[in-house]
Protein backbone atom coordinates (compact mmCIF):
# COMPACT_ATOMS: atom_id res chain seq x y z
CA UNK A 1 0.00 0.00 0.00
CA UNK A 2 2.89 2.35 0.82
CA UNK A 3 4.32 1.85 -2.69
CA UNK A 4 0.93 2.68 -4.19
CA UNK A 5 0.65 5.89 -2.17
CA UNK A 6 4.22 6.88 -3.05
CA UNK A 7 3.46 6.39 -6.74
CA UNK A 8 0.27 8.43 -6.42
CA UNK A 9 2.14 11.26 -4.71
CA UNK A 10 4.83 11.13 -7.37
CA UNK A 11 2.24 11.39 -10.14
CA UNK A 12 0.53 14.29 -8.40
CA UNK A 13 3.85 16.09 -8.08
CA UNK A 14 4.68 15.40 -11.70
CA UNK A 15 1.28 16.70 -12.82
CA UNK A 16 2.25 20.15 -11.52
CA UNK A 17 5.41 20.28 -13.62
CA UNK A 18 5.10 21.52 -17.20
CA UNK A 19 5.63 19.29 -20.23
CA UNK A 20 7.40 21.21 -22.98
CA UNK A 21 7.44 20.43 -26.66
CA UNK A 22 10.95 20.08 -28.06
CA UNK A 23 11.80 19.91 -31.72
CA UNK A 24 15.40 18.70 -31.76
CA UNK A 25 16.30 19.26 -35.39
CA UNK A 26 19.25 18.40 -37.57
CA UNK A 27 19.96 22.08 -38.23
CA UNK A 28 17.75 24.03 -35.80
CA UNK A 29 15.92 23.21 -32.57
CA UNK A 30 13.10 24.95 -30.73
CA UNK A 31 11.18 24.68 -27.45
CA UNK A 32 7.56 25.61 -26.73
CA UNK A 33 5.23 25.51 -23.72
CA UNK A 34 1.42 25.68 -23.79
CA UNK A 35 -0.46 26.62 -20.62
CA UNK A 36 -3.92 27.88 -19.74
CA UNK A 37 -2.69 31.04 -18.08
CA UNK A 38 -0.10 32.18 -20.63
CA UNK A 39 -1.11 30.43 -23.84
CA UNK A 40 1.59 29.19 -26.22
CA UNK A 41 5.13 30.41 -25.52
CA UNK A 42 8.20 29.86 -27.65
CA UNK A 43 11.62 29.98 -26.06
CA UNK A 44 13.71 32.74 -27.59
CA UNK A 45 17.48 32.87 -27.89
CA UNK A 46 19.93 35.70 -28.39
CA UNK A 47 22.01 35.40 -31.54
CA UNK A 48 24.34 38.21 -32.60
CA UNK A 49 22.31 40.78 -30.71
CA UNK A 50 18.95 39.67 -32.09
CA UNK A 51 16.21 37.43 -30.69
CA UNK A 52 15.34 34.18 -32.46
CA UNK A 53 13.16 31.18 -31.68
CA UNK A 54 15.56 28.85 -33.50
CA UNK A 55 18.48 27.31 -31.61
CA UNK A 56 21.23 26.14 -33.95
CA UNK A 57 21.88 22.44 -33.33
CA UNK A 58 25.65 22.76 -32.97
CA UNK A 59 28.24 21.98 -30.30
CA UNK A 60 31.56 23.80 -29.99
CA UNK A 61 34.48 22.50 -27.95
CA UNK A 62 37.59 24.58 -27.35
CA UNK A 63 40.60 24.48 -25.07
CA UNK A 64 40.88 27.37 -22.64
CA UNK A 65 43.71 28.29 -20.29
CA UNK A 66 43.21 28.00 -16.53
CA UNK A 67 45.48 28.59 -13.53
CA UNK A 68 46.24 24.87 -13.41
CA UNK A 69 46.64 24.26 -17.13
CA UNK A 70 44.02 23.83 -19.84
CA UNK A 71 40.47 22.56 -19.88
CA UNK A 72 37.85 21.93 -22.53
CA UNK A 73 34.98 24.43 -22.63
CA UNK A 74 31.74 23.39 -24.32
CA UNK A 75 29.06 25.68 -25.71
CA UNK A 76 26.01 25.04 -27.87
CA UNK A 77 23.54 26.86 -30.11
CA UNK A 78 24.05 30.57 -30.90
CA UNK A 79 26.66 30.87 -28.14
CA UNK A 80 28.70 28.11 -29.78
CA UNK A 81 28.77 29.95 -33.09
CA UNK A 82 29.74 33.22 -31.44
CA UNK A 83 32.61 31.55 -29.55
CA UNK A 84 33.74 29.76 -32.70
CA UNK A 85 33.80 32.90 -34.83
CA UNK A 86 35.60 34.89 -32.12
CA UNK A 87 38.32 32.28 -31.56
CA UNK A 88 41.69 32.97 -33.12
CA UNK A 89 42.62 29.31 -32.88
CA UNK A 90 39.56 27.29 -33.79
CA UNK A 91 38.29 24.43 -31.67
CA UNK A 92 35.80 21.86 -32.96
CA UNK A 93 32.39 22.98 -34.20
CA UNK A 94 30.14 19.97 -34.77
CA UNK A 95 26.96 20.17 -36.87
CA UNK A 96 24.04 17.85 -37.70
CA UNK A 97 24.65 15.33 -34.91
CA UNK A 98 21.06 14.10 -35.20
CA UNK A 99 22.06 12.43 -38.47
CA UNK A 100 24.25 9.95 -36.54
CA UNK A 101 21.57 8.63 -34.19
CA UNK A 102 20.69 5.55 -36.24
CA UNK A 103 24.34 4.61 -36.90
CA UNK A 104 25.63 1.75 -34.76
CA UNK A 105 29.13 2.34 -36.16
CA UNK A 106 29.39 5.85 -34.71
CA UNK A 107 29.49 5.71 -30.95
CA UNK A 108 31.52 8.83 -30.32
CA UNK A 109 34.71 10.70 -31.06
CA UNK A 110 37.94 11.86 -29.44
CA UNK A 111 38.34 15.62 -29.04
CA UNK A 112 41.43 17.12 -27.40
CA UNK A 113 42.38 13.69 -26.13
CA UNK A 114 39.03 13.00 -24.46
CA UNK A 115 36.36 10.59 -25.68
CA UNK A 116 32.83 11.92 -26.08
CA UNK A 117 29.90 9.64 -26.80
CA UNK A 118 27.28 10.78 -29.28
CA UNK A 119 24.69 10.80 -26.50
CA UNK A 120 26.88 13.05 -24.38
CA UNK A 121 27.41 15.55 -27.21
CA UNK A 122 23.68 15.66 -27.98
CA UNK A 123 22.86 16.00 -24.28
CA UNK A 124 24.98 19.16 -24.12
CA UNK A 125 22.55 20.84 -26.51
CA UNK A 126 19.47 19.44 -24.78
CA UNK A 127 20.72 20.49 -21.34
CA UNK A 128 21.27 24.06 -22.53
CA UNK A 129 17.82 24.08 -24.14
CA UNK A 130 16.25 22.85 -20.88
CA UNK A 131 18.08 25.37 -18.68
CA UNK A 132 17.25 28.22 -21.04
CA UNK A 133 13.57 27.23 -21.07
CA UNK A 134 13.55 27.08 -17.27
CA UNK A 135 14.87 30.61 -17.01
CA UNK A 136 12.44 31.98 -19.57
CA UNK A 137 9.32 30.10 -18.50
CA UNK A 138 10.11 30.45 -14.79
CA UNK A 139 9.43 26.77 -14.08
CA UNK A 140 11.51 23.62 -13.66
CA UNK A 141 11.54 21.55 -16.86
CA UNK A 142 11.81 17.79 -16.40
CA UNK A 143 9.28 16.36 -18.87
CA UNK A 144 9.14 16.69 -22.63
CA UNK A 145 7.17 15.62 -25.67
CA UNK A 146 9.80 15.32 -28.39
CA UNK A 147 9.47 15.23 -32.15
CA UNK A 148 10.99 12.42 -34.18
CA UNK A 149 11.11 11.84 -37.94
CA UNK A 150 9.16 9.07 -39.63
CA UNK A 151 12.51 7.61 -40.69
CA UNK A 152 15.81 8.74 -39.17
CA UNK A 153 18.72 9.60 -41.44
CA UNK A 154 20.66 6.46 -42.26
CA UNK A 155 18.00 4.10 -40.89
CA UNK A 156 17.45 1.12 -43.16
CA UNK A 157 15.07 -0.81 -40.92
CA UNK A 158 12.65 -0.45 -38.03
CA UNK A 159 15.44 -1.69 -35.76
CA UNK A 160 17.64 1.21 -36.87
CA UNK A 161 14.83 3.65 -36.08
CA UNK A 162 14.28 2.08 -32.66
CA UNK A 163 18.01 2.33 -31.97
CA UNK A 164 17.95 6.04 -32.86
CA UNK A 165 15.01 6.64 -30.49
CA UNK A 166 16.81 4.79 -27.69
CA UNK A 167 19.92 6.93 -28.13
CA UNK A 168 17.90 10.13 -28.26
CA UNK A 169 16.04 9.14 -25.09
CA UNK A 170 19.38 8.48 -23.36
CA UNK A 171 20.62 11.92 -24.40
CA UNK A 172 17.52 13.53 -22.87
CA UNK A 173 18.04 11.61 -19.64
CA UNK A 174 21.68 12.75 -19.50
CA UNK A 175 20.40 16.30 -19.98
CA UNK A 176 18.27 16.09 -16.82
CA UNK A 177 14.89 15.08 -18.21
CA UNK A 178 12.98 12.59 -16.07
CA UNK A 179 10.44 11.50 -18.68
CA UNK A 180 10.33 11.77 -22.46
CA UNK A 181 7.64 10.80 -24.94
CA UNK A 182 7.95 10.95 -28.71
CA UNK A 183 5.58 12.15 -31.42
CA UNK A 184 6.08 12.03 -35.17
CA UNK A 185 7.20 15.43 -36.40
CA UNK A 186 4.62 15.75 -39.21
CA UNK A 187 1.86 14.84 -36.75
CA UNK A 188 3.12 17.52 -34.37
CA UNK A 189 3.05 20.05 -37.21
CA UNK A 190 -0.57 19.03 -37.79
CA UNK A 191 -1.46 20.05 -34.22
CA UNK A 192 0.02 23.46 -34.91
CA UNK A 193 -2.06 23.86 -38.07
CA UNK A 194 -5.17 22.54 -36.32
CA UNK A 195 -5.02 25.38 -33.79
CA UNK A 196 -5.84 27.82 -36.62
CA UNK A 197 -9.01 25.99 -37.76
CA UNK A 198 -12.68 26.56 -36.98
CA UNK A 199 -13.79 23.44 -38.90
CA UNK A 200 -12.57 19.88 -39.52
CA UNK A 201 -10.33 19.08 -42.47
CA UNK A 202 -8.49 16.18 -44.06
CA UNK A 203 -4.94 17.45 -44.42
CA UNK A 204 -1.57 16.41 -45.72
CA UNK A 205 1.39 17.64 -43.67
CA UNK A 206 4.82 17.90 -45.27
CA UNK A 207 7.65 18.51 -42.79
CA UNK A 208 11.01 19.23 -44.41
CA UNK A 209 13.94 19.26 -42.01
CA UNK A 210 17.66 19.24 -42.52
CA UNK A 211 17.91 15.46 -42.68
CA UNK A 212 14.42 14.08 -43.39
CA UNK A 213 11.24 14.80 -45.34
CA UNK A 214 8.18 13.45 -43.53
CA UNK A 215 4.51 13.30 -44.44
CA UNK A 216 1.30 12.55 -42.57
CA UNK A 217 -2.29 12.31 -43.72
CA UNK A 218 -4.82 12.97 -40.99
CA UNK A 219 -8.10 14.55 -39.95
CA UNK A 220 -7.84 17.62 -37.75
CA UNK A 221 -10.07 20.39 -36.47
CA UNK A 222 -12.17 21.37 -33.47
CA UNK A 223 -14.46 18.36 -33.86
CA UNK A 224 -11.55 15.94 -33.86
CA UNK A 225 -9.98 17.80 -30.93
CA UNK A 226 -13.19 17.68 -28.87
CA UNK A 227 -13.26 13.91 -29.14
CA UNK A 228 -9.96 13.85 -27.27
CA UNK A 229 -6.46 12.74 -28.09
CA UNK A 230 -6.49 9.22 -26.72
CA UNK A 231 -4.41 6.73 -28.61
CA UNK A 232 -7.52 5.13 -30.10
CA UNK A 233 -9.10 8.33 -31.39
CA UNK A 234 -5.71 9.54 -32.53
CA UNK A 235 -5.14 6.43 -34.61
CA UNK A 236 -8.53 6.92 -36.25
CA UNK A 237 -7.63 10.50 -37.16
CA UNK A 238 -4.16 9.53 -38.44
CA UNK A 239 -4.60 7.79 -41.80
CA UNK A 240 -0.95 7.22 -42.59
CA UNK A 241 2.64 8.44 -42.51
CA UNK A 242 5.63 8.18 -44.81
CA UNK A 243 9.06 9.70 -45.06
CA UNK A 244 12.46 9.67 -46.70
CA UNK A 245 15.80 10.28 -45.02
CA UNK A 246 16.76 13.26 -47.14
CA UNK A 247 15.91 16.94 -47.28
CA UNK A 248 17.84 20.18 -46.92
CA UNK A 249 21.22 18.56 -46.22
CA UNK A 250 20.89 16.43 -49.35
CA UNK A 251 20.24 19.58 -51.40
CA UNK A 252 23.29 21.17 -49.79
CA UNK A 253 25.39 18.17 -50.75
CA UNK A 254 24.66 18.73 -54.44
CA UNK A 255 25.83 22.33 -54.27
CA UNK A 256 29.03 21.25 -52.52
CA UNK A 257 29.61 18.49 -55.09
CA UNK A 258 29.01 20.69 -58.14
CA UNK A 259 30.56 23.98 -57.04
CA UNK A 260 32.87 23.53 -54.05
CA UNK A 261 34.57 20.15 -54.43
CA UNK A 262 36.00 20.89 -57.92
CA UNK A 263 37.66 24.01 -56.48
CA UNK A 264 39.17 21.75 -53.81
CA UNK A 265 40.64 19.26 -56.25
CA UNK A 266 37.91 16.61 -56.64
CA UNK A 267 38.69 16.47 -60.36
CA UNK A 268 42.44 16.86 -59.91
CA UNK A 269 45.08 14.22 -60.54
CA UNK A 270 48.48 13.25 -59.19
CA UNK A 271 51.40 11.46 -60.78
CA UNK A 272 52.27 8.05 -59.38
CA UNK A 273 54.72 5.79 -61.23
CA UNK A 274 54.08 7.85 -64.39
CA UNK A 275 50.35 7.24 -64.08
CA UNK A 276 47.66 9.88 -63.51
CA UNK A 277 45.51 8.97 -60.52
CA UNK A 278 42.97 10.95 -58.48
CA UNK A 279 44.91 13.25 -56.19
CA UNK A 280 42.67 12.72 -53.15
CA UNK A 281 40.55 9.66 -52.23
CA UNK A 282 36.92 10.11 -53.27
CA UNK A 283 35.61 9.33 -49.77
CA UNK A 284 37.08 12.59 -48.43
CA UNK A 285 34.95 14.59 -50.88
CA UNK A 286 31.97 12.42 -50.04
CA UNK A 287 32.42 13.33 -46.36
CA UNK A 288 32.82 16.96 -47.35
CA UNK A 289 29.25 16.89 -48.70
CA UNK A 290 27.69 15.88 -45.38
CA UNK A 291 27.71 18.36 -42.54
CA UNK A 292 27.81 15.71 -39.82
CA UNK A 293 30.84 14.06 -41.45
CA UNK A 294 32.72 17.25 -42.29
CA UNK A 295 33.22 18.06 -38.61
CA UNK A 296 35.19 14.84 -38.15
CA UNK A 297 37.57 15.10 -41.11
CA UNK A 298 40.12 16.97 -38.99
CA UNK A 299 42.08 13.95 -37.81
CA UNK A 300 45.79 13.17 -37.94
CA UNK A 301 45.28 10.40 -40.53
CA UNK A 302 43.21 12.58 -42.88
CA UNK A 303 45.67 15.48 -42.64
CA UNK A 304 48.56 13.16 -43.49
CA UNK A 305 46.65 11.89 -46.54
CA UNK A 306 45.99 15.44 -47.73
CA UNK A 307 49.54 16.71 -47.20
CA UNK A 308 50.92 13.73 -49.07
CA UNK A 309 48.41 14.33 -51.88
CA UNK A 310 49.46 17.97 -52.15
CA UNK A 311 53.08 16.95 -52.81
CA UNK A 312 52.06 14.71 -55.72
CA UNK A 313 49.17 16.76 -57.11
CA UNK A 314 49.22 18.45 -60.49
CA UNK A 315 47.12 21.25 -58.96
CA UNK A 316 48.61 21.62 -55.46
CA UNK A 317 46.85 24.95 -54.79
CA UNK A 318 43.47 23.23 -54.89
CA UNK A 319 44.62 20.56 -52.44
CA UNK A 320 46.03 23.28 -50.18
CA UNK A 321 42.60 24.95 -50.21
CA UNK A 322 41.07 21.64 -49.10
CA UNK A 323 43.69 21.36 -46.34
CA UNK A 324 42.84 24.88 -45.16
CA UNK A 325 39.10 24.12 -45.12
CA UNK A 326 39.58 21.00 -42.99
CA UNK A 327 42.40 22.27 -40.78
CA UNK A 328 40.70 25.58 -40.01
CA UNK A 329 37.34 23.84 -39.48
CA UNK A 330 35.46 26.09 -41.92
CA UNK A 331 32.38 23.89 -42.13
CA UNK A 332 30.13 26.53 -40.59
CA UNK A 333 31.21 29.21 -43.07
CA UNK A 334 30.71 26.78 -45.93
CA UNK A 335 27.26 25.86 -44.61
CA UNK A 336 26.29 29.53 -44.45
CA UNK A 337 27.46 30.12 -48.03
CA UNK A 338 25.39 27.18 -49.26
CA UNK A 339 22.33 28.38 -47.34
CA UNK A 340 22.64 31.85 -48.85
CA UNK A 341 22.75 30.40 -52.35
CA UNK A 342 19.67 28.23 -51.70
CA UNK A 343 17.79 31.19 -50.25
CA UNK A 344 18.59 33.36 -53.25
CA UNK A 345 17.54 30.60 -55.66
CA UNK A 346 14.23 30.31 -53.82
CA UNK A 347 13.48 33.92 -54.72
CA UNK A 348 15.18 34.36 -58.11
CA UNK A 349 16.02 32.38 -61.24
CA UNK A 350 19.74 32.91 -60.72
CA UNK A 351 22.14 33.54 -57.86
CA UNK A 352 25.82 33.63 -57.10
CA UNK A 353 27.55 31.17 -54.82
CA UNK A 354 30.10 33.10 -52.79
CA UNK A 355 32.65 31.62 -50.40
CA UNK A 356 35.79 33.43 -49.34
CA UNK A 357 37.79 32.04 -46.45
CA UNK A 358 41.18 30.50 -45.91
CA UNK A 359 42.81 30.12 -49.33
CA UNK A 360 39.44 29.86 -51.08
CA UNK A 361 37.78 32.73 -52.90
CA UNK A 362 34.86 31.42 -54.94
CA UNK A 363 32.27 33.42 -56.82
CA UNK A 364 30.29 31.16 -59.14
CA UNK A 365 26.99 31.94 -60.89
CA UNK A 366 24.28 29.33 -60.44
CA UNK A 367 20.89 29.06 -62.14
CA UNK A 368 17.77 27.69 -60.51
CA UNK A 369 17.31 25.28 -63.44
CA UNK A 370 20.80 23.86 -62.84
CA UNK A 371 20.16 23.45 -59.12
CA UNK A 372 16.86 21.68 -59.76
CA UNK A 373 18.60 19.32 -62.20
CA UNK A 374 21.20 18.52 -59.51
CA UNK A 375 18.51 17.58 -56.96
CA UNK A 376 16.27 15.70 -59.40
CA UNK A 377 16.82 12.33 -57.69
CA UNK A 378 15.92 13.78 -54.30
CA UNK A 379 12.79 15.44 -55.69
CA UNK A 380 11.77 12.13 -57.27
CA UNK A 381 12.20 10.35 -53.92
CA UNK A 382 10.03 12.96 -52.20
CA UNK A 383 7.33 12.54 -54.84
CA UNK A 384 7.50 8.77 -54.43
CA UNK A 385 7.05 9.04 -50.66
CA UNK A 386 3.95 11.22 -51.08
CA UNK A 387 2.45 8.85 -53.66
CA UNK A 388 3.12 5.80 -51.49
CA UNK A 389 1.36 7.48 -48.57
CA UNK A 390 -1.85 7.92 -50.54
CA UNK A 391 -1.67 4.39 -51.93
CA UNK A 392 -1.22 2.83 -48.49
CA UNK A 393 -3.96 5.00 -46.96
CA UNK A 394 -6.37 4.28 -49.81
CA UNK A 395 -7.17 7.98 -50.13
CA UNK A 396 -7.66 9.96 -53.34
CA UNK A 397 -5.57 13.16 -53.32
CA UNK A 398 -8.69 15.02 -54.46
CA UNK A 399 -10.21 14.34 -51.04
CA UNK A 400 -7.55 16.41 -49.26
CA UNK A 401 -8.86 19.77 -48.07
CA UNK A 402 -5.50 21.35 -47.36
CA UNK A 403 -1.77 20.74 -47.67
CA UNK A 404 0.39 22.32 -44.97
CA UNK A 405 4.14 22.52 -45.60
CA UNK A 406 6.68 23.36 -42.92
CA UNK A 407 10.46 23.30 -42.56
CA UNK A 408 13.18 25.22 -44.34
CA UNK A 409 13.20 23.21 -47.58
CA UNK A 410 9.49 23.92 -48.09
CA UNK A 411 10.72 27.26 -49.50
CA UNK A 412 12.50 25.53 -52.41
CA UNK A 413 10.33 26.20 -55.49
CA UNK A 414 10.90 22.72 -56.95
CA UNK A 415 9.61 21.18 -53.72
CA UNK A 416 6.62 23.50 -53.73
CA UNK A 417 5.74 22.54 -57.32
CA UNK A 418 5.40 18.88 -56.33
CA UNK A 419 2.41 19.80 -54.18
CA UNK A 420 1.03 22.56 -56.37
CA UNK A 421 0.80 20.12 -59.30
CA UNK A 422 -0.93 17.41 -57.28
CA UNK A 423 -3.27 19.48 -55.15
CA UNK A 424 -3.55 22.90 -56.73
CA UNK A 425 -1.84 26.03 -55.47
CA UNK A 426 -4.99 27.19 -53.68
CA UNK A 427 -4.89 24.19 -51.33
CA UNK A 428 -1.21 24.52 -50.35
CA UNK A 429 -0.37 26.51 -47.22
CA UNK A 430 2.66 27.11 -45.03
CA UNK A 431 3.57 29.01 -41.91
CA UNK A 432 5.94 29.10 -38.94
CA UNK A 433 8.31 27.04 -41.06
CA UNK A 434 10.92 26.67 -38.33
CA UNK A 435 8.75 26.35 -35.22
CA UNK A 436 5.57 24.52 -36.29
CA UNK A 437 6.72 21.20 -34.86
CA UNK A 438 7.62 22.65 -31.44
CA UNK A 439 4.32 24.55 -31.33
CA UNK A 440 2.37 21.41 -32.17
CA UNK A 441 4.26 19.33 -29.62
CA UNK A 442 3.47 21.85 -26.87
CA UNK A 443 -0.22 21.91 -27.82
CA UNK A 444 -0.34 18.10 -27.92
CA UNK A 445 1.42 17.86 -24.54
CA UNK A 446 -1.05 20.29 -22.92
CA UNK A 447 -4.05 18.28 -24.15
CA UNK A 448 -2.84 14.93 -22.81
Amino acid sequence: MLECCDNKAMLQTRSHLPVVGIDFGTTNSSVALASEDRGLQLASFSAFGESTSSFRSVVYLEQVKTETGRRVHTSTGPAAIEHYLAAEKKGRLIQSLKSYLSSSTFTGTSIFGRHYTLERLVSQMLSDLREHAERQFGKPIRHALVGRPVRFVGAESDADDAYAVTRLRSAFELAGFESVEFELEPVAAAYSYESTLDHDELILIGDFGGGTSDFSLLRVGPGVSRRGRSRDSHSEALLGVSGVALAGDAFDARIVRKLVSPALGSDSFALSLNKKLPAVPAWIYSNLERWHYLSFLRTRDVMEILRSARLRALEPKKIQALIDLVEEDLGYQLHQAVQRAKFELSHADAAEFRFSDGSMDLSIPIGRADFEAWIADELHAIEGSVDSLFRSAGVDPLQVDRVFLTGGSSFVPAVRRIFNRRFGEDRVRSGNEFTSVARGLALSASSR
